[in-house]
């Protein structure tokens, strides 16, 4: 077996993921005052957050081109491959192309989450082939990642929340007046949604080590702060975590353009990938 994995450029990837020949990344654009860029090729993280709090509007984020993955996979059969495993958000649009390809055998699951979780899947994958594994013991190990995974998250400013069409102006309103900090986590289906409601960003910090701490009591996670442009706030829940006795390998990862848009400058999130 000969594997490529595709992912797109929302994944949070370590450098040696990112030399990897059978790694194929999608560009995701990002406009911003009708400007189009690609973090990455010529947009960083920090300069992102800058331009958006410069902007009056909130930047707008492309799925990734089908013409682009056509490409790829059009060229994978001649240079040897034989599978075809993609990890990406966009799995919804591109799965009739699973079957179009003669002589590759194609997934393209639904991770359901995106950043640094889905960039510890992509490495897992690449871990799971170069130890021998099968294509269907892939997808299982896999499988059991992706229903296993989820992030928690608090955001510094509601009001991306509201712009984005995630929470009602009204309800964005109180919180702030109220300094309420929710404390946001992605459902079963890959959906944000409210997990719970804290009066204040300390205590909602503190609650937010809680909860990591609970749901992955069971087993041995991969753990991921990430955040918005918020160094010092990532390194101190960092901390935190180790303090509390959470894990003893947690690291640091910032959210890119398509998250950043809905979450703002300033969010922070613990994201939890089982380690299969």
């Amino acid at each position: 077996m000969k594997l490529a994995v595709i992912t797109d450029s929302s994944a949070f990837l370590q450098a040696e993921t990112l030399r990897k020949e059978d790694l194929f990344v999608l560009d995701i654009p990002v406009n911003i005052d009708g400007q189009e860029y690609v973090e990455g090729v010529n947009l960083t993280a920090q300069e992102f957050y800058e331009k958006m709090a410069r902007s009056s509007e909130l930047p707008k984020t492309s799925q990734p081109s089908i013409a682009k993955l056509d490409e790829i996979l059009s060229s994978l059969k001649e240079k040897g491959y034989t599978h075809v495993l993609g990890l990406s958000g966009f799995h919804q649009n591109i799965q009739y192309m699973t079957d179009e390809f003669e002589g590759l055998t194609i997934a393209f699951p639904d991770t359901r989450i995106t950043s640094a979780p889905l960039g510890f899947m992509v490495e897992s994958v690449f871990q799971w082939s170069e130890q021998g594994d099968d294509f269907q013991s892939i997808l299982d190990k896999l499988t059991e990642q992706i229903e296993n995974t989820s992030a928690f998250i608090m955001v510094d400013d509601l009001d991306h929340l509201v712009k984005g069409g995630r929470l009602s102006n009204g309800a964005a309103i109180l919180g702030n007046l109220l300094s309420i900090k929710p404390i946001l986590y992605f459902n079963d289906q890959g959906v944000i949604e409210v997990y719970e409601k804290v009066r204040t960003e300390k205590k909602a910090t503190k609650r937010l080590v809680e909860i990591v701490k609970d749901v992955t009591s069971n087993g041995n996670y991969q753990i991921t702060v990430i955040h918005g442009n918020a160094p010092q706030k990532a390194a101190d829940l960092r901390q935190l975590l180790l303090d509390g006795g959470v894990a003893t390998d947690i690291s640091i990862a910032t959210f890119g353009s398509v998250i950043g848009t809905h979450l703002g400058e300033g969010s922070i999130a613990l994201g939890y990938t089982p380690i299969v």
